[in-house]
Formats: C-alpha cells, sequence, structure tokens
C-alpha cells in the first residue's frame, strides 16, 4: 500500500446518525415517512440521486438540489457543536504525513459539508486532493470517487487502501479495485459479509499504526 484514501462521514467524523435523522425530518416534509432503518438503507450516495430514487420524476434538477441543500444546513446546525474527529484519527493522520504518505479524501458529501469539516477542524492540510460529490458525475457505489482522487494522489488503485463505514462505500471501494478498512460507527460488522476486499474492522483509530495499514 501507497497512499490512503479516506471517505468523510462516519469514517472520520461520527455523524451518520444526525445525517440518518436530517433526511427522515426531511423526507416526512416531502411526504415519505421512513424508519431510520429504512432511511439507513436508502439513503445512500449523492443527494440528488438519493432525491430521484425515492421521488421519480417528481422534482427539477433545481428542486433536487434545493432540498438537498435544506437538507445540509439543517444537518450543519444541528452537528457544528458535537463535531471532533474519530478517537484516534489526528495521531494516525499525524504519523502518515510524517511518514510522507498521500492523502485523498473521497466523499459523496456535497462541497459545504466538506469545507464544514476541513475548515472547523483545521485539517486540509494533510490532504492532496479532496473530492467531493460536486467533483464526479456519478455517486457511490459508481468508483469515478476514488478513480479521481486516485489520479490526484498519483498512486494506482490497487495500491490504495481506503477506509469506509458502509456497504456502499464497501462496494465502491470493491469495484474500483482497493483493500478497504472499515470503521463501525454506523453499520455492524455482519453488514459487510458480501465483501472479500475487506481486510480490517475498527471502532476507531486508537490501536491503528501506520506499519499495519502498510502490510495489510
Amino acid at each position: 500500500m501507497q497512499a490512503f484514501i479516506f471517505d468523510m462521514d462516519g469514517t472520520m467524523i461520527d455523524n451518520m446518525m444526525v445525517h440518518h435523522r436530517a433526511w427522515q425530518l426531511k423526507l416526512r416534509e416531502l411526504g415519505l415517512d421512513l424508519s431510520l432503518e429504512e432511511v439507513k438503507e436508502r439513503c445512500h450516495g449523492k443527494n440528488e440521486e438519493i432525491i430521484e430514487r425515492l421521488f421519480p420524476n417528481r422534482f427539477t434538477p433545481e428542486e433536487r438540489y434545493r432540498v438537498s441543500f435544506e437538507k445540509e444546513a439543517q444537518y450543519r446546525e444541528v452537528f457544528k457543536d458535537e463535531l471532533k474527529l474519530i478517537d484516534g484519527l489526528q495521531a494516525f493522520l499525524d504519523e502518515a504525513k510524517a511518514a510522507n504518505i498521500p492523502l485523498g479524501i473521497g466523499s459523496a458529501a456535497p462541497v459545504e459539508n466538506v469545507d464544514f469539516v476541513l475548515d472547523n477542524l483545521d485539517i486540509r492540510h494533510y490532504f492532496t486532493t479532496v473530492i467531493h460529490s460536486g467533483l464526479v458525475n456519478r455517486g457511490k457505489p459508481n468508483p469515478e470517487v476514488f478513480e479521481k482522487v486516485s489520479k490526484e494522489l498519483g498512486v494506482s488503485l490497487e495500491k490504495c487502501i481506503v477506509f469506509e463505514d458502509s456497504p456502499t462505500g464497501a462496494k465502491t471501494s470493491e469495484v474500483a479495485g482497493c483493500k478497504t478498512i472499515i470503521l463501525t460507527t454506523t453499520h455492524q460488522q455482519e453488514e459487510f459479509s458480501a465483501f472479500s476486499n475487506i481486510k480490517l474492522f475498527l471502532q476507531d483509530y486508537q490501536t491503528l499504526s501506520i506499519e499495519q495499514v502498510l502490510n495489510l
């Protein structure tokens, strides 16, 4: 392994349940009442794709963008006082940076959310490249996001280790041909039984070392 690619939500910050609750409220406003389990199962990928998947042909592209923007603004307002890195990640990033390992982010989040995290936590300087939903045409599980990160890092995908937290993210990295480490912040280990590319499950980064990852 020569480079590390991080998903953001649920992988760098433990925020997915806040997202799920925000989706649940927004969808209820639109007339679709889903349980949190249903939201977890159905709300993944780019926001505009989620809205079109749940409400086929109901909204124009401009309306899908507006719904997405409102939902994400609500999420940021609720989460801002809880925003922090998952335990151990700061030290892990420091160790990776000191070892000159290229780091990138490949997230399905919109740019406003990515900026919200990177700037408020002052961690942008760790990452050579950051790809968000606005920079890809197709959301996860299409591997475009990881392909773009890999290209900008200058490291082939098979030599990148991906950090993810969801079955959709695991599928994305599998299609991309990447080994994967899963953070079990939102999903249980048994939910990933279909994937052969997963090399490690973690609750947080406190016990993880750079040497351990490089030898996967």
